[in-house]
């Protein structure tokens, strides 16, 4: 459940419920050299599955001029958001919103990108294809969606570490797993989205490119 959005709730609840992921600090930099010249000034970048928060922070940070939204279906994501929100206090980055990937509808109608990290391996699909089906609803014709994560291509994995973690996570939950690239693409087009490039990553990640069609 979303916090409540009272400033004294946000400052005195959210500084116990930060959250830090060691995986944000080491890849945070890499993502955001690839989306810096993909965001143009004056840009609203609607975040799915913020996470802790740490993400959305360096990036507002970096881009001044690039406004963000950040989302999250979980509600302890959310704490964690508004408490890295209240230590940063960025006038660019908006307060967090409850989002479910796989809703039909999304509490954002507009935005000029959305950018995942790290989601669709770790959520069912549903949550994947309720990805591409709401970027085609908020983006306007060459609007950004931007993946990153571990994936598999032509099913094959990248590396044997990609794969023991794919075994682990559905050995946590058969929903969960590295997705194929094939099939990201193939829905994408789908939904209107095409696939622009794929981008190498440290530590056996890619960056996908994607933009709505006109």
């Amino acid at each position: 459940m979303l916090l409540s959005s009272s400033p004294a709730t946000i400052h005195e609840v959210a500084p116990h419920m930060k959250r830090h992921a060691p995986a944000a600090d080491r890849n945070r930099t890499p993502i955001l050299d690839v989306l810096r010249p993909l965001l143009h000034d004056g840009a609203l970048v609607l975040e799915i599955a913020s996470g802790s928060g740490q993400h959305v922070v360096h990036f507002a940070a970096s881009l001044p001029s690039v406004t963000f939204q950040p989302t999250d279906a979980d509600g302890s994501a959310l704490a964690s958001i508004e408490a890295h929100l209240a230590e940063a206090a960025l006038p660019n980055i908006l307060p967090p919103l409850h989002l479910d990937a796989s809703a039909a509808s999304w509490p954002v109608t507009r935005a000029d990108a959305v950018v995942c990290i790290n989601m669709i391996h770790i959520s069912p699909f549903a949550c994947t294809e309720g990805l591409f089906a709401g970027a085609n609803r908020v983006l306007p014709p060459g609007g950004l969606l931007y993946l990153y994560g571990p994936y598999r291509f032509s099913g094959a994995f990248t590396a044997p570490s990609n794969e023991a973690f794919d075994a682990s996570l559905r050995a946590q939950n058969p929903a969960w797993g590295v997705r194929d690239v094939d099939d990201l693409v193939r829905l994408a087009s789908a939904a209107g989205i095409a696939h622009e490039a794929t981008i190498p990553m440290p530590a056996n990640n890619h960056s996908l490119i994607f933009r709505k069609r006109a």
